[in-house]
């Protein structure tokens, strides 16, 4: 019965994503970004030393608890938990598998732009948001929206988003991270998905019913942990390949622009795969633009919108142009390059986007090492994206139904994280990319018409920082 819905739905759903990603989704990522980075001047470029400074200034991993919200750092470290998880690994090497080296490249321009649109979600956060009666931080694009928009067509665009973003993270999302998670764990330690399914849905639900304070006293520890994990793993890979790194470069910049070379296909089919592929796995792995990390921003408790903008702004560079690009290098400086299996360009039998990092890996650290490796990371990144993303659709479901539906949603969301383990893959991922998709049109048309709102934030805190005479 289940095989026989995935059969059936598979192909529409694909279709679906098809027009989505290839019509709309990329003109309006870069189309957001690039009007963004106009109007702020390139904020990304401006502010960056700024943002890099309130990160790693004062940096601790014990905020402590709030008495509302979260510290500047607990936003940024739930966002980024967020942010890194399957798409940086699986989806990275799946845009590199369909799309070829190059889609890497276009994966870089989508992140570039998107630090200018997060700068815009991150601030319209903090400026919309509302506080109830029991101290509570809400915030997110349903509040920015209806910001935009009075009356019934905000409603109706904020009610989208809010089902488009419970669908998509709250429920398939975590699916898609607990199916990594299941997937990769077998493949190295033999242990069936179903029963890491089970321990996933313990874990989650422990830390689920602690709230904000549990999730942020989480986050803060496990997302520098990880990602010093994978820092180092990276670098020795790297560091055994030192001689194909300029090659691995030149293939990334080169495919970008002549991707028929490796992925065949005519100039116009393969340029559009490319892109497509960079544009949608870069979504799925920064996130900029979908309007899922404004929730835990809106959570940072700040005084000035500005401030909790450019920290999100680091958010989208560790995601993207550290740890995506590290796994990136590590694939295509190991299997691309001249002496790799893939460097025709022809898909060995067995090769797919879940096992390509574990081959990758494989062939420094041994097969079985580079599985057990790959494995334990994508089990950080993806655990610490399932507690973001249920806070996110938690948040939500608060909005739509109220405070009485969050004990339902949790059970809900637990039940897809352990079914998550037992669905097929390419289903699991083409339903996650469809309702991304869709999260993002309402949350772009807000970002348009609160353009004033942003630039006056941005604007206005240069001239704080430099008073004219």
């Amino acid at each position: 019965m289940l095989e026989t819905l995935e059969a059936w739905l598979y192909p529409i759903v694909c279709d679906i994503n098809v027009t989505l990603s290839s019509y709309i989704l990329v003109f309006l990522l870069i189309g957001v970004g690039l009007w963004y980075s106009i109007r702020t001047r390139f904020i990304q470029i401006r502010c960056f030393s700024e943002g890099m400074r309130k990160v790693f200034g004062n940096l601790s991993l014990r905020g402590g608890r709030q008495d509302r919200g979260m510290s500047s750092f607990q936003a940024l470290a739930t966002a980024i938990a967020a942010q890194v998880g399957t798409g940086n690994i699986v989806g990275a090497s799946g845009a590199i598998l369909t799309g070829g080296p190059g889609a890497i490249f276009w994966m870089w321009v989508i992140a570039f732009f998107g630090m200018a649109t997060i700068y815009a979600e991150a601030t319209l956060a903090i400026k919309t948001r509302v506080v109830d009666e029991q101290g509570n931080i809400h915030g997110g694009p349903v509040y920015y929206i209806t910001t935009a928009f009075k009356g019934a067509f905000g409603k109706f665009l904020a009610g989208f988003f809010a089902v488009a973003i419970i669908l998509a993270l709250g429920f398939m999302g975590c699916m898609v991270q607990s199916n990594s998670i299941g997937s990769t764990f077998q493949t190295a330690f033999h242990v069936p998905s179903w029963v890491v399914g089970i321990a996933l849905v313990i874990i989650c639900a422990v830390i689920f019913l602690g709230g904000i304070n549990r999730l942020a006293a989480v986050t803060e520890k496990l997302v520098p942990v990880m990602a010093v994990i994978f820092l180092a793993g990276s670098l020795a890979v790297l560091v055994a390949r030192y001689r194909y790194i300029p090659e691995t470069f030149a293939m990334i910049f080169r495919y970008a622009f002549q991707p028929q070379a490796i992925i065949g296909g005519g100039f116009g089919y393969a340029i559009k795969t490319a892109i497509s592929q960079g544009a949608k796995r870069g979504l799925f792995s920064n996130e900029a633009g979908m309007g899922s990390t404004p929730h835990a921003h809106a959570q940072a408790n700040v005084k000035d919108p500005h401030e909790q903008g450019v920290v999100a702004m680091i958010g989208v560079f560790i995601d993207t142009f550290v740890v995506l690009t590290l796994n990136a290098l590590v694939v295509i400086s190991t299997l691309y390059t001249s002496d790799g299996i893939l460097h025709t360009g022809v898909i060995p039998e067995g090769i797919s986007k879940t096992n390509l990092a574990q081959t990758a890996f494989g062939t420094v650290f041994g097969q079985s090492g580079g599985a057990m490796f790959v494995a334990v990371c994508l089990f950080f990144f993806a655990f610490s994206t399932v507690l973001g993303w249920n806070m996110f659709g938690k948040i939500n479901v608060i909005y739509l139904f109220g405070k009485k539906a969050a004990p339902v949603y949790a059970v809900v969301a637990l039940i897809f994280i352990f079914l998550g383990t037992l669905m097929s893959n390419d289903l699991v991922w083409e339903l996650t990319d469809m309702f991304n998709n869709l999260m993002v049109i309402p949350n772009a048309i807000a970002l348009f018409a609160l353009t004033g709102t942003v630039v006056g934030i941005a604007h206005g805190a240069k001239s704080k920082a430099a008073p004219h005479p």
